[in-house]
């Protein structure tokens, strides 16, 4: 199966207590990708970065009503998880989704919004994916990958630079589980992507106060779902595997370390991580 795990995300500028639709960052879209009817399209996550508390309004007519769907109340600067862990919004093939958040009122305060979703069968796409007890069984050395992320001011995915920019210290030809992160500076999001992730972006909330939530991230969610989320780069396209996030007008750039597992080859047990 063509499996994918993509994050979307949108923003609103000063929307107040009007729900206003997002305009969708650059590349994403509230359209579900063309994946066969029988496959499986979930949304796993969402999560907000606002400046004034108010809510996510997710809906569709394809979901359960197109009146309030999926309405969801947000923190002020608190990009954490607001769906329940395990339990995914089923999700139609070319549906348009129509996702509303309200925010701060003050000028030019720029809210965003962002949504993780998970393919089982997306043809044309290949993402490399594992389990939490395939990378354990394989896994040899932990290793981080720091990258400083040079965020911009007008909302978005910015600060691109290859996960191997700051920081390049993987063996060759080695493949490496992204078990989690951790950010020094709050942002909306981070992402990374690259021909192992069938060039999708898979990413998880910028918030640097939870890094026990963060470390994991990817863990976390495939143990929560059943699902093999874990995303597994391989070094020799590290100058292709690209990192980037999502900030707000504020500007503040995070420190992202990328979490890593080394992992031997399929199948091989390896004894220190017995």
């Amino acid at each position: 199966m063509a499996r994918a795990l993509e994050i979307i995300g949108g923003l609103a500028t000063a929307p107040s207590t009007t729900a206003t639709a997002l305009t969708m960052f650059t590349g994403n879209s509230l359209t579900i990708r063309n994946a066969p009817l029988d496959s499986e399209v979930r949304l796993l996550q969402a999560w907000v970065d606002v400046q004034g508390a108010g809510y996510l309004r997710i809906r569709s007519p394809r979901l359960h009503d197109n009146v309030q769907g999926i309405r969801l109340y947000t923190v002020v600067s608190e990009p954490q998880p607001l769906l329940p862990m395990g339990y995914g919004q089923k999700l139609i093939p070319q549906d348009t989704l129509i996702a509303e958040i309200t925010g701060s009122a003050t000028a030019g305060d720029i809210e965003s919004a962002l949504m993780l979703l998970y393919y089982s069968n997306l043809p044309g796409v290949d993402a490399r994916l594992a389990s939490p007890e395939d990378v354990l069984r394989r896994m040899v050395n932990i290793v981080t990958v720091e990258n400083t992320l040079a965020l911009g001011t007008a909302g978005g995915w910015s600060g691109e630079e290859a996960l191997n920019a700051e920081f390049d210290l993987l063996k060759a030809n080695t493949d490496y589980a992204l078990l989690g992160y951790q950010v020094s500076a709050e942002c909306a999001a981070v992402r990374w992507r690259g021909v192992d992730t069938g060039n999708l972006g898979v990413g998880g909330p910028g918030i640097e106060t939870l890094k026990a939530l963060t470390a994991n991230w990817f863990v976390r969610l495939s143990q929560a779902f059943g699902l093999p989320l874990i995303p597994v780069f391989n070094s020799a396209n590290k100058a292709g595997i690209l990192v980037d996030g999502a900030q707000d007008e504020n500007g503040a750039d995070p420190t992202l370390t990328s979490i890593l597992a080394e992992i031997g080859p399929a199948g091989q047990a390896v004894a220190a991580a017995r």
